[in-house]
């Protein structure tokens, strides 16, 4: 059995500050799009260069937890910092569109071997109780990162559309500090008679839906607080909101007992969903979203502790990997999977999707007790 080392605080500030640069990551160049449209003209590939990232992490998130296992966690991590710095700052300098996307696409790589290197990180460091503090922690880093970063890029965007990209140099300072990162001890493969753990696909597919449900909040919620009379300013203070609460929502997850806690976080979300759909007026709307964002909140690193009390050692890379697939995933197809349900009104929409997101929930509360 392997003597768990707690990590000096130096290595959980590098940790930490490489879950901030994950969740903004595609978004950061959100508020460049319309002078991009300008620029390269307006139309399907231009926002490609926004969602290309999330689909480019995760298809490259199994290869990345294969990685972490083979060669180590602090390898795939310097690796995705420095190609994140790289292939993230590019889009300064880049001038035509077909280079836009294929270094939007490295930087979709970087960031899934950064997301799955810190997962198995905290994973080989701690255990019991200190483990699921701690991917609160990471959870609320990731949404504090969008707190900290999207404004940001905003202001940035107000003066050229090109700066935003700057930001993504950040990711250059967090590689200096982790190469004296502390590298875990490595299992042994032949020593772990477990295998991939089949309960782990019933996680994926939880992450991927409940990911795809709460997308509706930047793809469709703008355009239903724009009909309800409310100003850009407004729309991004209260798109914003759930991503704060989501972050509350993980600080405060490793504090709550864990029998129903994925089946009440479901709840909470379709909830939230449901009040956004009735509101008809942006402070229910703001109310409904909060509460969404708090489920996401608690759901994620609820979903990462499974995960990881599932994992044998020498697969954790593996199977942490598939839920930042599932995450990125449902972020994709979000818009594309609800198109047909958004045509019949977005009210209507998230009235839909919040019924049966809080039936989904009820059910697994009364049929499913977690360990």
């Amino acid at each position: 059995m392997t003597t768990r080392i707690a990590p000096p605080r130096t290595a959980k500030a590098v940790v930490l500050a490489s879950a901030t640069l994950t969740i903004m990551a595609a978004a950061i160049i959100a508020p460049s799009l319309p002078a991009m449209g300008e620029v390269y003209g307006e139309g399907v590939l231009v926002r490609l260069a926004l969602t290309i990232t999330s689909l480019a992490i995760a298809v490259s998130a199994p290869l990345a937890g294969l990685v972490a296992d083979r060669f180590g966690r602090k390898p795939l991590l310097l690796a995705g910092l420095a190609g994140y710095a790289v292939s993230g700052t590019a889009g300064y300098f880049v001038t035509s569109l077909p280079v836009l996307l294929a270094t939007r696409t490295v930087l979709g790589l970087a960031v899934g071997g950064i997301m799955t290197a810190v997962s198995a990180l905290i994973t080989d460091w701690f255990d019991g109780p200190e483990r699921g503090r701690f991917l609160g922690l990471q959870q609320a880093f990731a949404s504090l990162g969008g707190v900290v970063f999207l404004p940001l890029a905003g202001v940035l965007a107000g003066i050229g559309w090109r700066l935003p990209f700057w930001l993504y140099g950040v990711a250059a300072l967090v590689a200096v500090a982790a190469v004296g990162l502390r590298e875990e001890p490595r299992p042994a493969e032949k020593a772990v008679g477990k295998g991939f753990p089949s309960r782990a696909v019933w996680i994926y597919l939880l992450a991927f839906v409940a990911t795809l449900v709460f997308y509706m909040a930047p793809t469709q919620l703008p355009f239903l607080l724009r009909d309800l009379g409310a100003g850009p300013a407004v729309i991004g203070v209260v798109v914003a909101g759930s991503t704060l609460t989501g972050a509350v929502g993980a600080l405060v997850f490793p504090g709550l007992p864990r029998g129903k806690l994925t089946a009440v976080s479901i709840v909470l979300l379709g909830a939230g969903w449901l009040v956004i759909g009735i509101a008809h007026g942006v402070p229910l709307v703001t109310a409904g979203l909060l509460v969404g964002g708090f489920g996401i909140g608690l759901s994620v690193p609820n979903l990462n502790l499974r995960l990881a009390d599932l994992a044998p050692p020498a697969h954790r890379g593996r199977v942490l990997s598939g839920l930042v697939a599932g995450i990125f995933l449902g972020q994709f197809l979000s818009p594309l999977v609800l198109a047909p349900l958004v045509q019949l009104g977005i009210g209507t929409a998230f009235v839909w999707t919040g019924v049966v997101t809080t039936t989904a929930g009820a059910v697994l509360a009364l049929t499913y007790k977690e360990n």
